[in-house]
């Protein structure tokens, strides 16, 4: 009964993070969902920089905390270690759902392409940003990323392992291509908003916190290995080759 719980909940957090996924690059691209980050009623401004503010410190503690060594350490005495990272993903697609629909638009523009050719120029570099997230997790693990494998190995038997330390794709170029997709996406708006400019700089300065704390851990796990690896493929910026 334990292996079928654990499967379900492994196959239903991985379609939650699917679908959050997509509606989140809607959501901040500004078009394909009926709420994007720019609508909603308006409230004073002073009350939604508190509340997004407060939104953005929630997911970003959430998502790294629950990342370290050290909470997976305690949380898998409570949690069955296959079902830890699809756990992780579920609880942190939950936590970004929340942030977009509490989010607190503030629609004054910063600037605004319109709808020429340069928009959509624009609107294409964000799509290749949010394509280079996805096709970065099939480069690494995907299904074990999202917690599925895991899931599906237990309910069949098999012994639980770590992915090998491999580079592919996208990762012969930068070592985190997945934040590098979401940099871009961020940051490639045609029309710039305050509210979507205070996301961009919070979740940027999230991102480069996150892998200083990610490549510690990484270091740790991986030791010679990925010290080279460090040495020869720059973090994020693909023309600084070393």
């Amino acid at each position: 009964m334990r292996r079928v719980f654990i499967l379900v909940h492994g196959v239903v957090s991985y379609l939650v993070v699917l679908g959050v996924f997509a509606w989140f690059a809607g959501f901040v691209a500004g078009f394909g969902v009926p709420r994007t980050i720019d609508d909603g009623p308006p409230v004073p401004w002073p009350r939604a920089l508190l509340v997004d503010a407060a939104l953005l410190v929630g997911f970003a503690l959430q998502h790294s905390v629950m990342a370290r060594p050290w909470f997976k350490r305690i949380w898998t005495v409570f949690i069955h270690e296959s079902a830890e990272r699809s756990t992780y993903v579920l609880l942190a697609s939950l936590q970004l759902a929340l942030l977009m629909w509490a989010w607190k638009p503030l629609p004054m523009p910063i600037w605004d392409l319109g709808h020429g050719w340069l928009a959509a120029l624009v609107h294409g570099l964000a799509a290749i940003g949010w394509g280079l997230v996805l096709v970065s997790t099939f480069a690494i693990d995907h299904f074990h990323l999202f917690g599925l494998r895991q899931a599906v190995d237990h309910w069949l038997g098999r012994p639980a392992h770590e992915p090998d330390f491999r580079v592919r794709g996208p990762y012969r170029l930068v070592r985190h291509p997945i934040m590098l997709g979401f940099l871009i996406a961020f940051w490639a708006a045609p029309t710039m908003s305050v509210g979507h400019l205070g996301f961009a700089l919070a979740m940027t300065l999230y991102v480069f916190v996150a892998l200083e704390l990610e490549e510690r851990d990484l270091r740790a796990q991986h030791g010679a290995h990925y010290h080279g690896y460090e040495a020869q493929i720059p973090r994020l910026n693909p023309f600084a080759r070393r």
